[in-house]
């Protein structure tokens, strides 16, 4: 790989770290909504896309910013119990760019989502899961697996 190759690749990650986290703090709140509340079921109003990005509406909204935002990195998201997001990477995404791609993912959610212990889940462009990134908000660490 060509030194071009790669620092294209580097500054490809850096930018996609730096518009997630400027563009998270610049965002606003993001309500939670009450964890009690079952979601709704599958019907007239519920759309399949609505499904697929989130069990709830802050959920569903970070899941679309999530892929919008991503320049292409990110191919699919999801949002469960506000919690919980799930990413598809595109082969784009070298494998030594995966785990800051999951820092950067895990910091925005953390944003806005803020106060609870969050999972992020990133599988390769074959949907096989890749890296498990667990944020305890106790100690304010990542953990990776």
């Amino acid at each position: 790989m060509s030194l071009l190759q790669q620092s294209r690749k580097i500054l490809t990650t850096f930018a996609l770290i730096l518009v997630l986290t400027i563009t998270t703090a610049c965002g606003g709140n993001v309500s939670q909504v009450d964890r009690t509340t079952p979601p709704p079921g599958v019907g007239r109003d519920v759309t399949y896309s609505q499904l697929e990005r989130g069990n709830t509406a802050a959920g569903q909204t970070f899941g679309d910013w999530v892929v919008q935002t991503s320049r292409g990195l990110v191919k699919d998201a999801y949002v469960r119990d506000n919690n919980k997001l799930g990413v598809v990477i595109s082969p784009q995404v070298r494998p030594n760019e995966v785990r800051p791609l999951a820092r950067s993912l895990v910091e925005g959610f953390r944003k806005n989502f803020p106060n609870q212990d969050l999972t992020v889940l990133v599988y390769a462009p074959d949907k096989q899961l890749i890296l498990t990134a667990r944020y305890d908000v106790q100690s304010r660490q990542i953990q990776y697996s």
